[in-house]
């Protein structure tokens, strides 16, 4: 099969005939129809991200296709469905802790590096051999539709979040980094899921204004000064009541205190979510009031992508017409011009901006 490999970091993409993915007990084999590049692909390919990725490698986190070949545990997947291949993949040998890896993109420690030797291709190849319970069915659709279904890559990381948040319908959510690809998803999703209101911070005044024009009011937009104690109180009179969840997603270049100023919005007995990759490039820490949280009783959830059942119930509310795939446009290319794609992923990341991969 044709595949684009990455070789060395900091060196293109080299698109080369590879041998096909063999099936194994516990498997499936899809045909990749679309898979979407991230905006910040190129960081990870310079190595500049240091993400635990060994190379040589055919990147690409998740994409949209059909099942070509089953393992004989599958019972409810056939031959043809439509599928998103959920790069998520978690050792099925701890059900407490499991080792967890990004097929096609990073892992998580020495263990997840140890899932990676197996399930290691991404989607950036005709197929891809993916865990049995991570080709998730997202029924019928058309095939010229496959590309804009890459929105489901950044759809499912907030989605995450506030499931571990246990988001309510009718409450009040802040997501500090709204105006960036993943926030403005976030944005999408809590409304979706019922929020009464979601307050979005950020300094683009055009991105802010745009978020509001295509959500309605119940989008509060709020322009940050900079000053974090300023910001704190901005965010607070912006919202219509008591903010009852904070969902950070904000990028590494972020500092700490960008993060915090959005933290303390959060209601007495309210939840905050760490999704972003503030301080993966050193720098100082969140620094945190113990008091604070402690007589406040704030809860802090950690989360990182997003749990199995995830893609099914997300995929319920775009079937339901809740979640609007229609906001995202996108461009694609095909797999000779990859190197093309990450470029043009780079110089085109603003929200609802898809780049993708046609193989």
């Amino acid at each position: 099969m044709k595949a684009a490999v990455l070789k060395r970091f900091g060196s293109p993409l080299e698109i080369e005939h590879i041998e096909d993915p063999v099936l194994g007990t516990g498997e499936v084999i899809v045909d990749i129809v679309a898979a979407g590049v991230l905006s910040y692909a190129n960081e990870v390919f310079s190595g500049e991200r240091k993400y635990l990725l060994e190379l040589p490698v055919v990147p690409g986190p998740g994409g949209i296709g059909r099942v070509s070949a089953l393992g004989p545990d599958a019972t409810h997947l056939a031959i043809g469905d439509w599928v998103f291949c959920d790069p998520t993949v978690r050792s099925r040998d701890d059900d407490l802790a499991p080792d967890i890896t990004l097929q096609g993109w990073s892992a998580r420690g020495p263990g997840g590096l140890k899932l990676q030797q197996h399930f290691r291709h991404g989607s950036f190849a005709q197929r891809m051999r993916v865990p049995t319970e991570n080709a998730k069915p997202i029924g019928s659709i058309d095939a010229d539709d496959a590309a804009q279904w890459c929105a489901l890559g950044s759809l499912l990381v907030p989605y995450g979040g506030f499931l571990a948040a246990n988001l309510q319908a009718g409450e009040t959510v802040l997501i500090s980094g709204a105006t960036g690809r993943f926030g403005s998803a976030a944005v999408a999703v809590a409304l979706a899921m019922g929020a009464g209101a979601v307050v979005t911070p950020g300094r683009n005044e055009t991105m802010l204004a745009e978020l509001r024009r295509r959500f309605g009011s119940r989008v509060h937009p709020v322009r940050l000064t900079g000053d974090e104690n300023e910001d704190t109180e901005r965010m607070k009179r912006a919202s219509p009541a008591r903010i009852d969840c904070v969902l950070d997603i904000m990028p590494p270049s972020v500092a700490t205190s960008v993060v915090r100023s959005a933290m303390m919005t959060v209601r007495p007995y309210g939840r905050v979510v760490l999704m972003g990759g503030v301080g993966m490039l050193g720098g100082a820490g969140l620094d945190l009031p113990y008091p604070w949280i402690m007589r406040n009783c704030i809860t802090i959830h950690g989360v990182w992508m997003c749990p199995p059942s995830a893609t099914t119930k997300l995929v319920g509310l775009i079937r339901a017409g809740l979640l609007d795939l229609g906001q995202y446009e996108a461009t694609c290319f095909d797999l000779d011009h990859v190197n093309d794609a990450v470029a043009h992923a780079a110089a085109n990341s603003a929200p609802f901006k898809l780049t993708v991969i046609r193989p």
